[in-house]
């Protein structure tokens, strides 16, 4: 169901939350397809017939700048945009879907792709289309779908449309890097303050015009500021994704971008960091939060200064300090009594 608007509140930027706590588990397949068409466009939906009766869906939508994201978690569903449901409503938008976990199938201008985790597909919602997903995982399927008007990408419309429908790997080039932002802004939807709004929908839009610039080889296309801005937000995502390793360094960075050492320095000058300081900060980050986690008391300091890379004990313990006025297992002890 949706939640009470002061619930809604709570979750910060995320506008609406969709959930079934509340309906009867043979009318939820039914709620599910009604919900559906009024929070995007209208649609049609379908599940295995044996799944309706115990139907499962999490959907958070959120809402940036022009740009309108949402994660959906199920275990099998199609979903379809007929000709007739075009007639009757079209936002006239473009959108990337983002397989963040399972396998899905995208249809549209008789071109079909295959979706594995990580990969991105664009599609036209003037068109025609279905979408198939899900997973055997217990957790289900998830897709990470991003809504946003065709005129605010700086890329030629007729060549967008020509990549309806087309896979791009999340596993190689642009699309690699592309892939790694796009999941870790599905990990942390629903993380966003409204100050951060801004600069995520400006980053967002950013990383979509590099990959969809890539596989259309249309590169001097997109503005240098843009390029800059979406290099630096999957650098970023980079790092995020590579904290634990103790290996992680400027070096290694540049190296994993096919850019110059010194061209990454002036990335992050210009953003008032330092490559080491960025790592640092976000490593501090994450050791601060497994410190105050009452499921992780068991585990020592040590463990999990070293998960987050950091190899020095007395090195971690004097950041530590430095950065949150305490040493951690002060932090730890206070978190504790809090």
């Amino acid at each position: 169901m949706l939640l009470p608007t002061r619930q809604r509140q709570q979750l910060r930027w995320v506008m609406d939350v969709v959930t079934f706590a509340a309906v009867p588990a043979e009318e939820r397949f039914a709620f599910w397809r009604e919900m559906s068409s009024k929070m995007w466009m209208p649609l049609d939906a379908h599940s295995e017939p044996h799944l309706e009766g115990t139907f499962q869906a999490h959907v958070a939508l959120g809402g940036f700048g022009s740009v309108q994201a949402t994660l959906l978690t199920a275990k099998s569903l199609t979903i379809q945009r007929t000709p007739r449901l075009i007639r009757r409503s079209d936002p006239e938008t473009f959108f990337v879907t983002c397989a963040v976990r399972g396998h899905a199938i995208g249809e549209q201008a008789d071109r079909d792709a295959e979706l594995r985790p990580g990969d991105l597909m664009l599609r036209d919602s003037s068109r025609p289309y279905l979408t198939r997903f899900g997973s055997t995982d217990p957790a289900g399927g998830q897709l990470l779908s991003l809504q946003f008007p065709r005129s605010v990408l700086p890329l030629p419309e007729r060549g967008l449309r020509d990549l309806s429908a087309v896979r791009i790997r999340g596993d190689r080039g642009i699309g690699a890097l592309a892939s790694q932002y796009l999941l870790e802004l599905a990990r942390r939807l629903e993380q966003f303050s409204a100050a951060e709004a801004s600069r995520v929908s400006t980053l967002t839009l950013d990383v979509l015009t590099a990959a969809l610039a890539s596989a259309l080889d249309a590169g001097s296309e997109v503005p240098p500021g843009s390029r800059r801005r979406a290099l630096l937000a999957q650098i970023h995502a980079f790092i995020r994704a590579n904290l634990g390793d103790a290996h992680l360094n400027p070096s290694a960075i540049a190296a994993a971008h096919h850019i110059s050492l010194s061209y990454l320095h002036q990335l992050f000058r210009a953003e008032e960091h330092t490559v080491a300081g960025w790592i640092r900060e976000r490593r501090l980050e994450q050791c601060r939060r497994d410190l105050s986690d009452p499921l992780l008391t068991a585990t020592s300091i040590g463990a999990i200064a070293a998960r987050w890379g950091f190899t020095s004990p007395a090195h971690f313990s004097q950041a530590f300090r430095a950065a949150y006025g305490l040493s951690p297992r002060q932090f730890r002890r206070t978190a504790a009594n809090s």
